[in-house]
């Protein structure tokens, strides 16, 4: 890898759980290892790790994009983590009243430094009564990568957080006719697909073709009930970037930003 390269592994997205797993490289130091979000449950997130290779020892930080029960697992509360948790600081009391111990906490406003040569930034997105963190990460020579779940409304802050990003890792969530014609009850439909619910397949093309990312789209979230990966994919046809589309079950490949490829786990 080449100096200050970034590359993406979703291990789990989904209403069940959603862990990344963010490796970065600089010169011919040793890789630093960062997670976004704890969805999971501390064992099946360490046995994902270590099938990718990767101890939990090695984590550096986890960036909490916010604190529902899908995005930090009630049992990472209890735990003694042996690393922070990087939280925005609208988020503090949230994370609080989730368990989390303070002790791990640091919370951060637009941006901050989670490792050397690192800078990530962020804004506030809309998503029920506390929004969500959307989180861009660059490196000094160049690669870059966003996350944003769980996104009620496509607004000009995310556009111009994310604008030309490499690899954008964005929610498709769900397909406004299979929603529609769901047994969902009639309020959740509306939360659903309101303006501080989650984004529909076309909404996260809309929101592409307005981001412009330069190599990768990693669709993220899909319903299990509302969604297919075949109907989440086809809203990008004919886009210039590649799309790869994530699993509640099964890990997505190394995603690189440099080399516009998979790289096997």
């Amino acid at each position: 890898m080449s100096d200050g390269s970034l590359r993406l592994c979703v291990l789990a997205s989904g209403s069940r759980g959603n862990a990344s797993v963010v490796e970065v490289r600089s010169g011919d130091g040793p890789r630093q290892i960062l997670l976004i979000d704890l969805g999971l449950s501390p064992r099946r997130l360490q046995q994902s790790l270590h099938a990718r290779g990767i101890s939990l020892s090695e984590v550096r930080c986890a960036l909490i994009t916010h604190f529902d029960r899908d995005h930090f697992h009630t049992a990472w509360a209890s735990r003694d983590l042996p690393f922070p948790l990087l939280v925005r600081e609208e988020h503090e009391t949230w994370a609080f009243q989730c368990g989390a111990d303070a002790r791990t906490i640091r919370t951060f406003a637009g941006s901050v430094q989670p490792v050397p040569g690192v800078r990530v930034s962020s804004s506030l997105e809309f998503h029920d009564e506390m929004g969500v963190c959307a989180l861009r990460l660059d490196t000094r020579s160049g690669d870059s990568m966003a996350y944003c779940t769980d996104l009620g409304s496509i607004t000009s802050d995310l556009v111009d957080l994310c604008h030309e990003v490499r690899v954008l890792a964005i929610e498709s969530n769900y397909c406004p006719r299979m929603q529609e014609a769901s047994a969902r009850p009639a309020f959740l439909k509306r939360r659903i697909m309101g303006p501080a619910g989650h984004l529909s397949n076309e909404q996260a093309a809309r929101a592409c073709d307005l981001i412009e990312p330069r190599d990768h789209v990693v669709l993220l979230h899909l319903s299990q009930d509302c969604n297919r990966p075949a109907l989440a994919r086809a809203a990008h046809e004919g886009r210039p970037y590649r799309v790869t589309v994530s699993s509640q079950h099964e890990p997505t490949d190394w995603i690189s930003p440099r080399t516009n490829t998979h790289v096997p786990a």
